[in-house]
């Protein structure tokens, strides 16, 4: 930075004869001022960066060097954010005054790592190197969108995500929507009148930033978001699906759906949510139904932090959670491994969850009734519930597998209630459950457990129904993380030809009944042999010498 130029620091300045002439914390601003001053200048208007003395993630550095010609290339949005928040770096942005499709082809020739093209027609290019710290970084390179790099940064969402470093000055902040201050002040601000309008799916991303931050929406921004909120019928189901889940899937996942909600923009996305609202339950139920969704929500998230690879002492310190966190403590790898998962997609389990815990009641309103004695009853609203689930999905372009996944959840989650009610489950009751959920089970005992506290709000639920809860819940995963090879998946002790050989049997679907019927005696302890296997089959066949 020029020393003469250091005091202006943050502002845009208007030169004569590199002599400053007007001052202005705008391009505008500044111009004006100059024309005010001096009416017949030509001044030349400049923003001044702010020094910027924050340590960046050595990749920055990396591709510096790849680079052929690093000066026309800047570091821009979410990076240079995450860096000031000193938060994890993973995706890393460039901005290119050229083609950002051959800037990404040459570092990824120069690091020998993939590249893919993003966006021919925009020069948008990645590049997906797994650095030596073990991290895999994706790395965007992006022709600058307008005449130079302000008007790309104008161009932005947001101002938080409009600041840049040169890749050739590193130690100098350019942040001419004042991103940095608004850091400070913890506020997300559009960086235009016309931001939002231009993409209205930007409303979601603020909701999803303001979530994952910790901060609040600026008025004006959050007055643009719910103009344009009918205006996200012109963006595609994939893009809403894909800021939709993030919301569901980062932290405080019932404060962004109410965000949303207040801001209109859920009902462009789950219309069918609407009706839940206003819809009274029978005790223990205290909430209605969407309170009780939101209350759910904000349950799972808990225990899902509590269980997490990372003991959080604070959750664990409450009474009721710290008993979750005792019960399921030994699982947090398991649990982790499987929430991480993803089934067809980028997206993982954990957000596929999220979204069935949503719509687990999302039948309720239809199924609603009133017996003679004022008890309220939802019959088969999960079953509904799990067929609106699909309804949803398909309409956001989740995949074929994802929607199987969330419906087994819907579909399913009262049953480790129902199973735990009489105390714990019977290992024939275990083996069917696990029989008929899959995988999904895991999520369907994590959802039984938020759904019974949603019940009570923010209250806690008796103790020892409580406990009683627990212990079932903990059966079933016990099964499955630590008895699978005898309580779910038991070794088949005959097959088809046995049966057929043995018993003088025809090929049919008798055939899988009794394989199946056997399966579930092992799994019950009742069968442990070959010869046991083919006595029970023969007695139920009816046959003689059973």
């Amino acid at each position: 930075m020029t020393p003469s130029l250091a005091e202006y620091a943050g502002r845009w300045v208007a030169l004569v004869r590199e002599e400053v002439i007007a001052v202005g914390a705008t391009a505008e601003a500044a111009r004006a001022s100059a024309q005010l001053s001096q009416p017949k200048a030509q001044p030349q208007v400049v923003f001044v960066p702010e020094p910027f003395d924050y340590e960046l993630p050595a990749i920055v550095h990396v591709v510096g060097r790849a680079l052929p010609d690093p000066a026309k290339v800047w570091l821009v949005g979410g990076a240079v954010r995450d860096v000031i928040l000193n938060r994890r770096v993973r995706d890393v942005d460039f901005a290119v005054d050229g083609d950002g499709l051959a800037a990404a082809r040459a570092v990824g020739d120069s690091l020998r790592a993939a590249f893919y093209p993003l966006d021919a027609e925009r020069g948008t290019g990645r590049v997906i190197l797994r650095a030596a710290d073990g991290l895999t970084h994706t790395l965007d390179f992006a022709t600058l969108r307008g005449h130079d790099l302000y008007a790309d940064l104008a161009a932005r969402d947001f101002t938080l995500n409009a600041m840049a470093l040169s890749l050739t000055a590193l130690d100098s902040l350019i942040d001419p929507l004042r991103g940095q201050q608004d850091l400070r002040a913890k506020v997300i601000r559009a960086c235009g009148p016309a931001a939002i309008a231009d993409d209205p799916l930007r409303g979601l991303r603020a909701v999803r930033h303001a979530a994952e931050l910790g901060f609040t929406i600026d008025k004006a921004t959050r007055e643009a978001i719910r103009a344009e909120a009918a205006a996200l019928a012109r963006v595609s189901a994939e893009r809403i699906r894909d800021e939709f889940i993030r919301c569901l899937g980062g932290p405080q996942p019932a404060a962004s759906l109410r965000a949303l909600d207040l801001l209109g923009l859920l009902k462009p996305i789950v219309p069918e949510l609407g009706a839940l609202k206003g819809v009274t339950q029978s005790p223990p139920h205290t909430l209605d139904v969407w309170e009780h969704t939101l209350a759910v929500l904000t349950r799972l998230e808990e225990v899902l932090r509590v269980l997490g690879l990372r003991h959080d002492v604070d959750a664990a310190s409450d009474l009721i959670l710290g008993l979750v966190a005792v019960r399921f403590g030994r699982y947090r790898q398991q649990l982790n491994d499987h929430l991480s998962a993803s089934l067809s997609s980028e997206r993982p389990v954990r957000w596929v969850l999220m979204l069935a815990a949503l719509l687990h009641d999302a039948a309720k309103p239809g199924t609603r009734s009133v017996e003679a004695d004022g008890r309220i009853r939802f019959l088969d609203h999960e079953n509904l519930s799990a067929e609106l689930t699909q309804v949803v999905m398909t309409r956001l372009r989740f995949s074929t597998d994802e929607i199987k996944h969330a419906r087994t959840i819907v579909a399913d989650h009262m049953r480790p209630r129902l199973l735990s009610k009489a105390g714990e489950p019977s290992s024939r009751a275990v083996y069917r459950f696990w029989r008929d959920a899959g995988a999904a089970g895991v999520d369907i005992v994590l959802l039984s457990l938020a759904d019974y506290l949603g019940k009570f709000g923010g209250s806690p639920p008796p103790q020892d129904e409580w406990a009683q809860h627990l212990a079932g819940c903990f059966k079933l995963l016990e099964a499955y993380f630590e008895k699978r090879a005898t309580h779910v998946a038991p070794p088949a002790l005959v097959n088809g030809d046995d049966l057929i050989s043995e018993l003088g049997l025809k090929p049919g679907p008798k055939i899988g009944e009794l394989l199946e019927a056997i399966r579930e005696a092992q799994a019950a302890g009742e069968v442990s042999d070959r010869e046991a296997a083919l006595r029970l089959a023969r007695h139920v066949l009816g046959m003689n010498g059973a």
